[in-house]
């Protein structure tokens, strides 16, 4: 976003608008275009989070805002280091170098990636092997130190825009392709006409129009947010008004799996608060291995949110772009041979997998760097390059042990909408305060959670507010009704002679003597 380049480019955009122009049926997309939209794949949910806050302001994506904003808000005390923080609110992609060659990097808000290096190296213990971290303060030198000291990578430099003119990103360079108003990707007439419209679900186009229109930044990361609405994305963008409610509630939020999937995988015990007369979910208590489960979700691409719930995500817009990846003939339309590969199925970035996560996941082998020194203008630099001038020194990547909040007897409460905050007795009462809820009506419940239950909670977030009662299945029952008031007895009217049954008898009194 702060890349004049990027600002100055627009395409020239040409679609075809139903017979009231009321709904765009489908558009002309170049392969730089179509680009554009596979990046949103290589996207982590943090990510998205943050950029549509950043660009659109208040945005709220199911449970994933409140979750972004909760960790936001909480100390750095809490985390392992100030850089496990960093790291979650502004998690890395392994596609970062890729994307920054795309004409419009929807996540150029994101610094290009970083490395750090020991403050005191060269040290005794690590003279002749550089240890480098991709993330400011993860990871230790072997003397013991955090790598916390920037250093430059040489390679890549300026060539972003250059490469550009070339091939693809991850299509090649002549193809083109045809979009449709929920996002379903086919190359442009490939076959026939007749197979092309039947693919993008087209049946009607009596009376239609085209129109043109240019294309650029602020589209794309309107685009973006339109992806995660209700509405038809390119109707909203195109000839739509903006809309910025993104929350909505879709039938099936609970990700159905077989037994014997899951039966290999970690259990945690989670202790849940549900108001009995309702059992409605209130808040959870967690510790830090379930806290550390929420944080690593703001770290998997949206491609590897469709490949753990294979592709039915409840956001229709995005589900129909990744099954047009997995449909499109790679050979024929992709840049390399294992694009589809690894864009359907994302690695993390080096460092970001957790041994002990619940979520199955892998991630990327880090790259070859050489650090140099040229001892006569004072220059240090990495490269990929073993033969670039100056003194040279092999590297080797080091990484956090794929926690993110410190261990010990720390417990944190865990509210619906997925908003952490550290446990006591002032945050469990205000909660129950704030909802009106009194404490006879509470029970503590154990739930035992997997990796059904993990997936399920990834689900419900993406769309829900209620993403913890979603993914753990705890379904809340209607209030009952208050009892009905007891009815007062009708007053008597004036003059009303009182019937001897009803007659009230004065108080026996002593018998008087007559005289």
């Amino acid at each position: 976003m702060s890349d004049p380049w990027a600002e100055e480019f627009v395409f020239n955009v040409r679609y075809m608008m139903s017979k009231y122009k009321s709904k765009v049926i489908f558009a002309e997309a170049t392969n730089n275009f179509v680009d554009i939209l596979l990046s949103f794949l290589t996207m982590p949910l943090g990510t998205v989070v943050s950029i549509l806050k950043d660009f659109h302001g208040k945005v709220s994506i199911g449970s994933l805002t409140s979750l972004y904003d909760g960790l936001s808000d909480l100390h750095n005390d809490h985390f392992l280091t100030e850089g496990c923080k960093k790291m979650l609110l502004n998690p890395r992609s392994s596609f970062d170098r890729e994307c920054s060659r795309l004409k419009h990097n929807v996540n150029d808000a994101r610094q290009p990636t970083e490395y750090f290096m020991c403050e005191n190296w060269p040290c005794p213990d690590s003279r002749d092997l550089l240890n480098i971290s991709m993330d400011y303060d993860i990871g230790r030198c072997k003397c013991g130190e955090s790598l916390k000291k920037k250093i430059r990578l040489e390679e890549y430099t300026g060539k972003a825009h250059d490469d550009c003119e070339g091939d693809g990103v991850f299509t090649v360079k002549s193809a083109s392709f045809v979009v449709s108003d929920d996002l379903r990707v086919v190359p442009n007439v490939e076959g026939s006409v007749m197979e092309t419209l039947k693919n993008l679900g087209i049946t009607e186009m009596v009376g239609a129009e085209f129109d043109k229109a240019t294309f650029g930044l602020n589209e794309f990361m309107d685009l973006l947010k339109g992806s995660f609405s209700p509405r038809p994305p390119l109707t909203e963008v195109l000839i739509g008004e903006r809309w910025m409610g993104l929350n909505r509630e879709p039938r099936t939020l609970f990700h159905e799996m077989e037994n014997e999937t899951t039966s290999n995988f970690k259990k945690m015990i989670l202790k849940v608060m549900v108001e009995k007369s309702t059992n409605q979910l209130l808040f959870a208590q967690s510790n830090a291995d379930f806290v550390d489960f929420f944080c690593s979700m703001l770290t998997i691409p949206l491609g590897g949110v469709e490949r753990l719930l294979g592709g039915k995500t409840c956001l229709e817009y995005i589900d129909n772009l990744y099954r047009s990846l997995e449909n499109i003939n790679g050979d024929k339309y992709l840049k390399n041979p294992d694009t589809k590969s690894r864009l359907t199925n994302p690695t993390l970035p080096h460092g970001y997998m957790s041994p002990d996560g619940i979520i199955p996941s892998s991630e990327e082998i880090p790259p070859q760097l050489f650090y140099h020194y040229d001892a006569k203008t004072g220059k240090k630099w990495l490269s990929g390059s073993i033969e670039d001038s100056g003194e040279v020194c092999p590297t080797e990547f080091q990484k956090h042990n794929g926690n993110y909040v410190k261990r010990g007897v720390t417990m944190y409460l865990v509210t619906d909408d997925l908003t952490i905050t550290p446990l006591n007795m002032n945050s469990s009462f205000s909660v129950l305060d704030r909802l009106d809820i009194p404490l006879s009506d509470v029970e503590e419940v154990e739930v035992q959670v997997g990796l059904q239950e993990c997936l399920s909670i990834l689900k419900a977030s993406l769309t829900s507010t209620c993403a913890l009662s979603n993914g753990l299945r705890i379904i809340a029952k209607p209030k009952p009704p208050p009892p009905p008031p007891r009815p007062k007895p009708k007053p008597r009217p004036k003059g009303t002679p009182i019937n001897k049954k009803q007659r009230i008898l004065p108080p026996n009194l002593p018998e008087q003597r007559e005289e």
